[in-house]
């Protein structure tokens, strides 16, 4: 049997975080009552004149910049001409030959290895309207109805080169992709409400063979398991196909998360018919080399450059540098506690154990935890001097975490102050060793594990407030004058 392998590239449309739209002054918010949020120029009214935004140039740059791209000095915007209904002027503005940053990468871990991936182009582009169909997918609804306050929204489209291998690749790189944006700052990526939306492209070809093969795309991936799902189900379905000794058609088709699977759209015989045109109404772009270079300067640590920091120079384990850098607030709290507690490791721990079980736990965001960075090393702090135990402590954080008190505080709001008075221990010590005359016998007898059970019980009696270190010292004097 011929053994095949899967060539994938991705379209990511990246919508930015501007105030108005890239052609008007219309808002970009999201959420707004059907077509609210438009006027002539979005609606693509005859007459009207658009007027580029220039924060849309500034974020596209910036993108660039940080995926290691060549930003055009010169490049310029484009008709893309196709009919279709969430479209009111039969074209969207977007760009073709000229596009405003070229041949970038960003690299993917996956399994201990490092890959790159080529960037092809990020071009910037208008967007379209959205069509709300009746039913419960696009290809068993009755009827649709058109919302344009999306139209003319600022989006950049990012478009690797087909260097994935796998489903497993593609979800890698578009993890990888949302954390670099994020970090920058140039949109909300939040793809529950379209600030992310990708394509797929993907072919088979046999392996140890160069010639690509027919290609389809895959449309209306929402989440980064759909695009792993959907590549998974269609690299079977063509393997299928190619088994049967027919061939693949190249279409464009939908995946379907209700039934699994991917659907047919429609076909793609002519797949660069857009007819392309320079659009007549903008003047072309000419970025100047210092305006670049003051937004190269004005990047903030990227991931991958933040992860090897804090393995090389803090100490910490690869898995918690992944998870700290994986989010830049996550990244931005753990290194501000750091700042006020230096020890790398047990901040990484708490951030890792108690404030991601906390935000889990609550359906919350980093940005919207009271406890602040300097609470949390002062609560550090106050552990390390013996001032509350551990356990406490982890008490103390928590109600730092849904109050946003400081840890002071609570310790003298609820009495948690840890008890390290020797002669107020031994009185305790010595109650509960009369009270567990059989552990004390075993103990006599070489058991010397009942000093944990004993430890418990003194850290019972005092609630947690006791010193376990002072407890397990005094406890272990106290038994061997017994024995």
């Amino acid at each position: 049997m011929v053994q095949y392998e899967a060539v994938i590239g991705l379209e990511v449309h990246v919508e930015l975080k501007t105030n108005t739209k890239i052609f008007c002054g219309c808002p970009t918010e999201f959420g707004g009552e059907p077509n609210t949020y438009v006027c002539p120029i979005c609606l693509g009214l005859p007459g009207v004149l658009p007027v580029l935004n220039k924060k849309v140039l500034e974020y596209a740059v910036k993108a660039g910049l940080a995926l290691n791209c060549k930003i055009a000095p010169f490049s310029k915007f484009d008709r893309k001409n196709y009919f279709y209904p969430d479209l009111p002027k039969a074209y969207q503005v977007s760009q073709f030959d000229l596009p405003i940053a070229q041949q970038g990468f960003l690299e993917i871990e996956l399994n201990g290895k490092t890959k790159r991936i080529g960037i092809t182009r990020i071009h910037m582009e208008e967007d379209a309207g959205k069509l709300v169909h009746e039913g419960a997918t696009i290809s068993e609804t009755n009827a649709s109805f058109v919302d344009y306050n999306r139209s003319g929204v600022p989006l950049i489209e990012i478009v690797s080169e087909p260097d994935l291998c796998s489903p497993d690749e593609a979800k890698a790189y578009l993890e990888m992709l949302k954390t670099i944006l994020e970090y920058i700052d140039v949109s909300d990526v939040k793809m529950e409400q379209g600030s992310l939306r990708c394509d797929a492209n993907i072919s088979l070809r046999p392996v140890g063979t160069k010639e690509l093969g027919t290609k389809t795309e895959i449309k209306n991936l929402n989440s980064f398991r759909a695009v792993q799902r959907a590549l998974e189900y269609e690299i079977n379905r063509q393997k299928e196909i190619l088994a049967k000794g027919e061939s693949i058609i190249q279409e464009t088709r939908t995946w379907d998360e209700k039934q699994g699977i991917t659907l047919s759209l429609r076909s793609k015989e002519e797949a660069h018919d857009y007819r392309y045109f320079p659009e007549p109404d903008l003047t072309p772009i000419i970025v100047k080399g210092e305006w670049v270079e003051e937004i190269r300067k004005s990047l903030p640590e990227l991931p991958q450059a933040k992860k090897k920091r804090l393995v090389e120079q803090l100490g910490l384990p690869e898995y918690d540098a992944g998870v700290i850098t994986s989010s830049p607030l996550l990244a931005k709290f753990f290194d501000e506690t750091v700042a006020e507690f230096p020890e790398a490791k047990e901040v990484s721990n708490w951030v890792m154990g108690e404030f991601l079980r906390l935000l889990n736990a609550q359906g919350m965001e980093v940005s919207e935890a009271q406890v602040k960075p300097q609470d949390l090393a002062r609560l550090l702090q106050l552990i390390a001097a013996g001032t509350i135990s551990g356990k406490i402590g982890k008490q103390v954080f928590e109600e730092m975490f849904m109050s946003g008190k400081d840890p002071d505080v609570i310790i003298k709001e609820k009495g948690l102050m840890q008890i390290s008075d020797e002669k107020q221990l031994a009185t305790i010590i010595d109650r509960v060793i009369k009270e567990n005359h059989q552990s004390v016998e075993d103990f006599k007898a070489g058991k010397e594990k009942v000093i944990g059970f004993l430890v418990g019980q003194v850290m019972q009696a005092t609630k947690g407030q006791a010193n376990p270190g002072l407890v397990n010292k005094l406890l272990k004097e106290k038994l061997n004058e017994l024995v």
